[in-house]
């Protein structure tokens, strides 16, 4: 059985994301929780024609939801509305992930778990401090999904060189998910970045940096980044769930994960830069993360967005980790 829980399921990123994870043939049971309405779209689902059978559980029902699972999907919490940073955004979703956390950790300790609830940078540190606190913190069964950031610069890089097809350029996103700490390494893809400008790689990069106020502006109000989040996450979760379940090897994503996932590749970045946290190409393996690609070779303008992540990171990083732990 692979049971699949979708947390936060009824919201604007919840309900496209189960969606798209009800046609996949590798679940057998998706499971929807939300304080409201999540029984409503998993009977609206449970008519889809594909193999998973569909769950609904209301607020009082979290423990149903959870228990036994292989895979807890996590976009709960509130969206990002204009004006509001991710900083924001913690004061309310903090509390909303530690009781989630907990859940898994009484549940399904030995399930993976995948964070999509803002500010990521920060939930994800949340969530391997809860599970700490109850001696069932895998590492490598823990990620935050930056897989938005990505998305994005296949696309926005598509927009401004002809030449790329979106759907097979994959750019590896490196550092965190907010603002300075989502660094894309285009200098990866060759040919990309050598005739832009350095007005127009500036440009380049701050959308995909901020990409999510480009939508929390246009919807004025009704929303942030929930269909292309919603899109990123199902992908995301498909894909480990091809490595884990479906036994396949090869595949790579970019993901925020605590780099004790993978002592051996990260040990010597870790030290030199002092973060526990840190997203990276992630080669997944039946256990979740099998391996941690170490940062390629960046450009001196990579560098330089480099060294403006990681201070905020480590800012971002603390946050969560006190949130739990008070020190």
């Amino acid at each position: 059985m692979v049971k699949v829980v979708v947390c936060g399921a009824a919201g604007g990123i919840g309900q496209p994301l189960s969606l798209l994870l009800k046609q996949s043939d590798l679940i057998t049971d998706l499971a929807l929780f939300d304080v409201v309405n999540a029984p409503g779209v998993a009977a609206d689902l449970s008519h889809i024609n594909t193999k998973s059978r569909v769950t609904g559980h209301g607020k009082d029902d979290m423990d149903a939801a959870l228990k036994g699972a292989h895979t807890v999907v996590i976009p709960a919490g509130v969206p990002r509305k204009p004006g509001m940073t991710r900083d924001d955004l913690f004061k309310i979703n903090a509390g909303i992930i530690r009781d989630l956390a907990e859940g898994v950790a009484k549940n399904c300790p030995g399930a993976y778990v995948l964070v999509i609830s803002n500010p990521v940078n920060s939930t994800v540190p949340i969530v391997a401090e809860v599970l700490k606190k109850h001696g069932v913190f895998n590492p490598k069964k823990v990620f935050g999904i930056s897989t938005l950031d990505v998305v994005r610069s296949s696309r926005f890089v598509s927009e401004v060189n002809s030449t790329v097809d979106p759907k097979a350029t994959r750019v590896t996103v490196v550092g965190g998910h907010s603002g300075v700490t989502i660094v894309p390494l285009l200098s990866q893809i060759p040919g990309v970045v050598d005739g832009l400008s350095k007005e127009q790689l500036d440009a380049l990069v701050y959308r995909i940096q901020y990409g999510g106020d480009e939508v929390v502006k246009a919807k004025d109000g009704a929303g942030s980044a929930t269909l292309s989040m919603a899109y990123a996450g199902a992908r995301f979760t498909l894909t480990l769930l091809e490595a884990v379940v479906a036994g396949k090897t090869g595949l790579v994503e970019s993901s925020y994960v605590n780099l004790d996932a993978d002592v051996e590749s990260t040990a010597a970045f870790k030290a030199k830069h002092g973060v526990d946290y840190f997203a990276l190409d992630v080669e997944f393996g039946k256990d979740g993360v099998k391996h941690i690609l170490p940062l390629p070779n960046v450009s001196a303008y990579e560098q330089t967005l480099l060294d403006a992540a990681y201070p905020e990171l480590k800012t971002n990083i603390a946050k969560g980790v006190s949130f739990i732990t008070g020190a």
